[in-house]
């Protein structure tokens, strides 16, 4: 019996399902998510806010004392430089601005994750340092897009889509001349990291390392930024030599612990 029919007809289903599943598992990936979350922050940006005040950079990539933080999108205008974190998460939202880990539940499973404003503390940080500005010239938006509904109350600067819109034109008083503008938007684009794959996985790696090494330490992250923490000790005052967790990031991160 001749199976060659068969053995092609297989053959062919499976060319053509292979093509698929991997689309399927590229379109599940977290990367292919984050791609999306930008992009719908992107469209955002370029449509409802005025190009001519509101200056958008994007995946911006800067080098930090402990290797290097990467931040969403930065939109520079006269009401100040907004730092954004997207989130692409589904589900139901749980968690409060002083919280280390949020949760997100669906249905029956609940995960935990890094709460993103802690996590954008150090983006804010980082760049207030790089440019020389203090927080009333900088700007935490957290943006959460795809199908997730927030169960706890959540800050004005945390929304959803394009929301995130409103809460900067809430910001109606000028803190930057437009020369302080065009000045920071080169400072910006001149400090960053070539934006490149290469780039990008090292960054990934130095999370990765980050992760690691607190799992395998039992180090505490900040409470502030999420951060990596490190023992010190005071050198003066009535606790002199007393030991104390303090933030790697510091001095653009004064979070600190007391040790148990």
């Amino acid at each position: 019996m001749n199976f060659s029919p068969i053995i092609n007809q297989i053959i062919g289903v499976l060319l053509y399902l292979i093509p698929i599943a991997i689309l399927a598992g590229v379109i599940k990936s977290p990367w292919f998510k984050g791609v999306v979350g930008e992009f719908i922050v992107n469209l955002s940006a370029k449509f409802l806010l005025d190009n001519k005040k509101y200056h958008l950079i994007k995946n911006v990539t800067l080098q930090t004392e402990d290797g290097s933080t990467q931040i969403d999108h930065i939109i520079v205008s006269e009401f100040g430089v907004f730092v954004v974190e997207t989130k692409n998460i589904k589900g139901w939202i749980f968690g409060s601005p002083n919280q280390k880990t949020w949760t997100q539940k669906i249905y029956k499973h609940s995960s935990k994750f890094q709460n993103p404003l802690h996590q954008n503390y150090k983006h804010v940080k980082t760049l207030e340092s790089v440019l020389g500005l203090n927080e009333q010239h900088v700007h935490s938006v957290v943006v959460f897009v795809g199908d997730s509904t927030f169960k706890t109350s959540m800050p004005v600067n945390v929304t959803y889509g394009a929301g995130y819109v409103s809460y900067i034109k809430s910001k109606k008083t000028p803190v930057l001349t437009d020369s302080q503008v065009i000045e920071i938007a080169n400072k910006i684009e001149q400090g960053r990291l070539t934006p490149s794959f290469k780039t990008n996985r090292e960054h990934v790696r130095h999370v990765k390392n980050i992760v690691a090494k607190k799992e395998n330490n039992d180090v505490p992250s900040c409470p502030k930024c999420g951060g990596s923490m490190v023992l010190r000790e005071t050198k003066k005052g009535q606790n002199i030599g007393k030991q104390f967790w303090g933030c790697t990031n510091f001095p653009q991160c004064r979070g600190i612990m007391n040790v148990l």
